[in-house]
């Protein structure tokens, strides 16, 4: 297992232009919005108890009526929520979470159950259907937020109200004779209880995190049980098979990622969590089974996930079709979290290769760039007609955006007792404490479009230690040097890293160039929707062409010449500045694509 710890994103400050602006617009503009949000669509009126304005009827289809999920969505945003106020104080935000919890601390049973949902209409139902209702996961998406708020402001009301609840959650499931051998339909749980741990140091929460990973899958299965004590028939389950919430199998006997996206994503990233914690090989295995899975045969380019809107995840191996394509926001969001941790199991590029494509071009394109609309799936291809929501019914998505953009920090530097790691550039500036001291770190860089990375290194003192720099997978003949003299980069990259190691002395600079031009990507010829297709990414970002670019005639007929030159253009004008691509005139004469922008900046919606 990896000795790296990701550095905490409050202690790395977003200096570069791209992350700055994003982070800003989701501190001042999508935060505050969505509270509006959550208030007109009846979320926060749901968690004041007792409530007689709201409908009874138990929905039929979670998406039909977010109800029973309403507690998740109100966790994330109080998660979001904190992640802001770790960067600025701000009175407002933190009176509209204290209202919440308000709410939440009057609505709590005495046994410290707290699900709005059931304690309002079928109190003497809790606990009877974990296959569909969420309780474990909002209890996870709200102990999040408590654990978020409790880190920015040291206010642990709410976080002593879901430790309760947690408590109450451990009397109630387990292996011993009165307890429920469940666990949740939809995973989340896991990870909240494995931040919970980390946080108080009580193995209770690891284990219970572990037991709810290890149960599932166990025969006689538990949905089935519980399904006949409610009076159902077990295959009236509305997804008809349990590869949907991936309790088909034990986890460890899992070896193709299937069913709903977000919920496998979820899943994995807990696996990784647990194996790092309990120094589990087996879960360590199983995860390196199921993501090779994933990226030989379930991804798209963009790194979307999940290409059926009918169970919102997948389907079989290279069925990858791009008008319709699901790729949830949510699931590349759980994409990085799950590369993320794998990561910190295991240094090794391909972990951060595949981070770095889903949070430039699955996670970013869910936010509009004013931080207040919204994209649930992600198509490839699209006739103009899918616009933005301002909102959508099932608001996981929203939360999920604006979450990992006001925690982005955490994404670009890890640390062990005498090494650092960037896996990110893009501008960014902090301390760490490595076991000879404290070392100032400032990257300066206009990545991602441009690969001239500029690392300042200043110690407290001279000292010896390694940093390894990230050499992206697409950046081939990069270079490097400190003090202006040259390293070898071939020789000292293991693994999609290179590392320099040596006394390092205050104001010792390293000089990174990752040649970023633009190249053709085709896919794998079992996609048969993308025969005769052709991608175009430079560096990270996946480009788009549209209309707005190329005026006269309809994009689904241009063509793109294998002897078609490509272009790149600095536009000041688009977005504040980016860089585009342009195809001319082939050498026989046929006219390519004029404009393409980077998928992250496109026109449409």
């Amino acid at each position: 297992m990896s000795e790296f710890k990701p550095v905490r994103f409050v202690d790395v400050a977003l200096e570069g232009q791209f992350w700055r602006e994003r982070l800003e617009t989701v501190l001042t503009r999508t935060i505050p919005s969505q509270h509006v949000q959550l208030g007109k669509q009846g979320v926060l009126l749901s968690l004041t108890l007792p409530n007689q304005s709201l409908p009874l009827s138990v929905p039929g289809n979670e998406h039909d009526s977010g109800q029973v999920l309403w507690d998740s969505d109100a966790g994330k945003w109080i998660e979001a929520a904190s992640y802001a106020l770790s960067h600025r104080r701000d009175p407002d935000i933190e009176a509209w979470i204290e209202n919440i919890v308000d709410d939440l601390e009057k609505a709590q049973a005495p046994d410290g159950y707290l699900n709005c949902w059931y304690l309002q209409r079928e109190p003497d139902k809790r606990w009877t259907n974990l296959r569909d209702n969420h309780e474990l996961y909002n209890l996870g998406h709200l102990l999040e937020g408590g654990i978020a708020y409790f880190l920015a402001t040291g206010r642990r009301r709410l976080l002593d109200i879901l430790e309760r609840y947690v408590d109450h959650v451990c009397k109630t499931f387990g292996p011993n004779p009165g307890q429920k051998r469940g666990y949740c339909g939809h995973q989340e749980i896991e990870l909240a209880l494995v931040k919970l741990y980390r946080l108080t140091g009580d193995r209770m929460h690891l284990d219970l995190a572990a037991y709810f990973m290890n149960e599932r899958g166990r025969q006689p299965h538990y949905f089935d049980q519980e399904a006949v004590e409610r009076g159902e028939n077990p295959r009236d389950f509305r997804a008809k098979r349990y590869e949907y919430n991936q309790s088909h199998r034990p986890v460890r006997e899992q070896t193709k990622v299937v069913g709903h996206a977000v919920r496998a994503m979820y899943m994995l990233s807990a696996m990784a969590d647990l194996a790092a914690e309990l120094n589990d090989d087996s879960l360590k295995k199983a995860c390196e089974v199921l993501w090779a899975d994933v990226i030989s045969s379930k991804i798209y380019i963009t790194s979307g996930l999940g290409p059926a809107a009918a169970n919102e995840g997948f389907t079989e191996d290279h069925d990858l079709p791009n008008d319709t394509a699901y790729a949830e926001t949510c699931a590349s969001v759980g994409l990085i979290f799950w590369a993320h941790r794998m990561l910190h199991l295991e240094l090794d590029g391909r972990y951060a290769d595949v981070l770095e494509q889903a949070l430039f071009n699955g996670a970013l394109t869910g936010l509009s760039r004013d931080g207040e609309r919204y994209f649930y799936s992600n198509p490839l291809e699209s006739d103009g007609r899918r616009g933005r929501w301002a909102w959508h019914p099932c608001p996981c998505c929203t939360m999920n955006s604006s979450r990992l953009i006001a925690s982005i920090g955490g994404y670009f530097v890890s640390a062990s007792e005498n090494a650092i790691a960037f896996h990110l550039y893009g501008g960014v500036s902090t301390n760490i404490q490595l076991a000879t001291g404290n070392v100032f770190l400032r990257e300066t860089s206009a990545y991602p479009f441009f690969g001239s990375i500029r690392i300042e290194v200043s110690p407290d003192a001279p000292a010896e230690f390694t940093i390894n720099l990230r050499i992206p997978g697409w950046a081939h003949e990069a270079e490097a040097s400190v003090g202006g003299c040259a390293v070898d980069v071939t020789a000292c990259t293991r693994n999609g890293y290179l590392a320099i190691s040596r006394l390092w002395n205050a104001g010792d600079t390293i000089a990174l160039e990752l040649p970023i031009s633009p190249k053709r990507i085709y896919a794998h010829p079992s996609v048969k929707q993308d025969i005769g297709r052709v991608a175009l990414k430079r560096g990270p970002l996946v480009y788009c062409v549209e209309e707005v670019d190329n005026p006269g005639g309809a994009v689904q007929q241009l063509k793109l010449p294998r002897d078609a030159r490509i272009k790149t253009v600095e536009r000041g004008d688009l977005f504040d500045g980016v860089v585009t691509l342009t195809a001319s005139k082939t050498k026989s004469g046929e006219t390519a694509c004029t404009g393409m922008r980077p998928r992250s900046f496109r026109a449409a919606g």
